[in-house]
């Protein structure tokens, strides 16, 4: 059985636990019960922070096996950064490292005293994020436990100045982290798991939450004249689906904010198939449509007090007799002829009629995309900074504010008209591809086409969905990339 982790709230006081875990900011020695502590300790600050090379940086610790005048087995000091006020990123941050300092002494039963002056209840939620989002694993299908598995569960008790008011901020922020955690499941499940109906189906139990689930089969698809989208998925032998989740949080007839996720389950390139090398990665081309399941999550969790509807195109892209060959032309919802230069440049051709889509049924106050889109955006800005594209300054700016707040950033990429000329077609309205220069802008101009004149955001997340390396927060190879970023754009700016 995997590892369970338990985190609950104390009063502020001294604690018992196999391991006790203080802070000490940098440049400072341990303030409030945590000074009590280390007083009792008997060892002098000074010299055991000169001897351990111990600053009070953020990832810096202080071992203590068996300390005097205490009742653990373990005392760490682990730094706090910098004493003035920290961002609340910076506190999600530390529960990373907490949960990486924790992890690694294999104790159960662990007590943090958190009595820093800045230490808000949201602050301490976003610790708590960090520690549950660091712990996350990815290890269902190993035949044999981890042998911190069979350790048992971890349980950390934090020792606060106000219970309630933190039990509230944690409870509020865990929507957030559960739907993180949601997208990171989907996005590394193996293909053969995970294909369209599958993918559809877990979509299907945010019904629980509250959230209207419904299904688009391929013959619905078909009527709506949904060509595009269907195009992709005529190699495989997994149908097509468009799952559209809405959550009424706001008032009757108040217009949506609408999320639209790119959800390609598997992507070889069909009949202009991929190279071999690291093809296995694109079981994660579904990672925008990940991140609206995990947001939908994240929303109907916390009750958000905003109308909001999801909408995910799930296909998946393989070779074969009967697949879509390049200088196809094909007809999208909108009407608009597309000839088909690349079927590796598929995800905007999902996207073209699910974003159509959307704005016809919904007329929605905004539309933001998500999609794992083009290798290019990672060219350009690594695992640093997913993509934005937008046609409204204000959806932009908001965007931009979001990510800084939620550490999940995005960096801003220009729409002009002398782009758009790049997918000019000589025999349809436009094509799906222009070639290597510029092309995680032009697909950009390509989505563009099908908003009509809707305020509207690209995100193409190619760089952040999967595959970062880790943070401090995470492990996984799948990185839940999004729910956070989005969650906070509706709390700050478009929630009642």
């Amino acid at each position: 059985m995997p590892q369970k982790l338990f985190v609950r709230t104390a009063q502020l006081s001294g604690a018992s636990a196999d391991l006790l875990v203080i802070y000490a900011s940098e440049g400072q020695a341990p303030t409030g019960i945590g000074q009590e502590i280390w007083a009792a300790t008997g060892h002098d600050w000074e010299h055991a922070a000169k001897t351990g090379a111990f600053a009070g940086k953020q990832g810096q610790v202080l071992d203590i096996v068996r300390p005097a005048g205490t009742d653990c087995k373990r005392l760490l000091v682990l730094g706090a950064g910098p004493a003035e006020a920290s961002s609340l990123t910076a506190w999600t941050d530390r529960g990373g490292s907490l949960m990486n300092k924790i992890a690694h002494t294999r104790a159960r039963h662990v007590a943090v005293i958190i009595d820093d002056a800045d230490a808000t209840p949201e602050a301490i939620a976003e610790l708590v994020a960090g520690v549950r989002l660091r712990q996350y694993r990815f290890d269902k299908y190993k035949s044999r436990a981890d042998d911190d598995d069979a350790l048992g569960d971890l349980q950390i008790t934090l020792h606060v100045a106000d219970v309630t008011k933190v039990d509230a901020a944690i409870a509020d922020r865990d929507g957030t982290v559960s739907g993180t955690m949601l997208a990171r499941d989907l996005v590394n499940e193996p293909a053969n798991v995970l294909g369209t109906l599958e993918f559809a189906e877990r979509a299907s139990g945010l019904s629980a939450l509250g959230v209207e689930v419904e299904i688009l089969t391929p013959e619905q698809m078909r009527a709506l004249g949904m060509e595009s989208l269907l195009c992709v998925a005529q190699g495989s032998e997994r149908p097509a689906r468009l799952v559209v989740m809405q959550w009424h949080g706001g008032e009757t007839g108040v217009a949506p904010l609408a999320f639209v996720g790119k959800g390609v389950v598997f992507d070889t390139g069909g009949i202009s198939i991929k190279p071999a090398g690291s093809m296995e990665d694109m079981k994660g081309d579904m990672g925008g449509a990940a991140a609206v399941v995990g947001l939908m999550h994240a929303l109907s969790t916390r009750k958000a007090k905003t109308n909001v509807v999801g909408v995910i195109g799930l296909v998946e892209n393989m070779p074969d007799g009967k697949s879509v060959r390049p200088g196809d032309i094909i007809k999208a919802m909108s009407g608009t002829t597309i000839e088909v230069i690349n079927t590796d440049a598929e995800g905007r051709l999902v996207l073209a009629d699910a974003l159509w889509y959307t704005q016809d049924r919904f007329k929605p106050k905004f539309m933001i995309d998500l999609a794992t889109l083009t290798g290019a955006i990672l060219v350009a800005l690594g695992h640093d900074h997913a993509g934005l594209f937008s046609n409204d300054e204000t959806l932009a700016n908001n965007l931009l504010a979001a990510g800084l707040a939620s550490n999940e950033k995005v960096w801003r990429l220009p729409l002009a008209p002398s782009y758009n000329k790049m997918i000019e077609s000589r025999v349809a309205d436009i094509k799906n591809s222009s070639g290597r220069l510029a092309s995680s802008i032009t697909a950009a101009h390509f989505l563009q086409r099908f908003v009509n004149d809707v305020p509207w955001a690209h995100l193409d997340i190619a760089g952040m969905a999967f595959g970062g390396g880790g943070t401090k927060i995470s492990e996984s190879w799948g990185s839940g990339f999004g729910v956070a970023l989005l969650d906070r754009l509706v709390r700050d700016y478009y929630e009642a």
